[in-house]
């Protein structure tokens, strides 16, 4: 199966209400073409879709682990939710990049012109992980607390403005109280820093 086929298989055996038209926005919004950053992990077309699938594998592995250590986590770590918020935390992607062509220096110290990607936010220019959370409920899916609170906060404190200490209290109150959080946050670190390349060229 491809990784667009896996995420849609996946998402469609969550059987979640709205799940049906969040696949299809994601056939026609952009998701599986888009990259998952410009110049970090998954820089390429469909980095974002690969992406998303590495932090549901890895996400899915520490929750063994994490059951295995801790059985009374069954309970508060679903499959349905593990899966809904690893394989959809960075909708909020589909749409800001914009392919570019850029100049660099080759091995030769000549110039040469490369493909790329820009970021351009002003389709809707919101938060990162509230923007993805927006997006899912405006699709109608519905989503439960731990999980709106695992996709607003997957970026740890890279996401939070440092003069705001509510935003602060918040994601330390949402980590307490959601183990589905902590899961997600460390899926997301895991798979955009140990198993993702961050050198690859772009393919078109």
């Amino acid at each position: 199966m491809t990784i667009k086929e896996q995420i849609l298989d996946i998402l469609d055996k969550t059987d979640r209400a709205g799940i049906d038209e969040v696949m299809e926005w994601l056939k026609s919004g952009g998701f599986f073409l888009a990259p998952a950053s410009t110049n970090f992990h998954g820089n390429y077309e469909g980095g974002l879709a690969e992406h998303s699938l590495n932090v549901y594998t890895a996400a899915m592995r520490l929750r063994s682990t994490a059951l295995s250590l801790n059985p009374a986590l069954e309970q508060q770590l679903p499959v349905d939710s593990v899966a809904i918020a690893s394989l959809l935390h960075d909708v909020c992607k589909a749409d800001i990049y914009k392919e570019v062509t850029k100049k660099r220096q080759n091995s030769f110290g000549r110039w040469e012109e490369y493909p790329s990607y820009t970021v351009d936010y002003s389709n809707f220019p919101l938060g990162h992980g509230e923007k993805s959370v927006i997006i899912l409920l405006r699709l109608g899916l519905d989503l439960t607390d731990d999980e709106i609170a695992a996709i607003r906060w997957h970026m740890t404190a890279w996401d939070l403005p440092f003069q705001s200490r509510e935003a602060l209290g918040n994601i330390n109150a949402a980590k307490d109280k959601y183990p589905l959080c902590a899961l997600v946050q460390l899926a997301d670190g895991f798979a955009s820093s140990l198993i993702e390349d961050t050198v690859r060229q772009y393919s078109f």
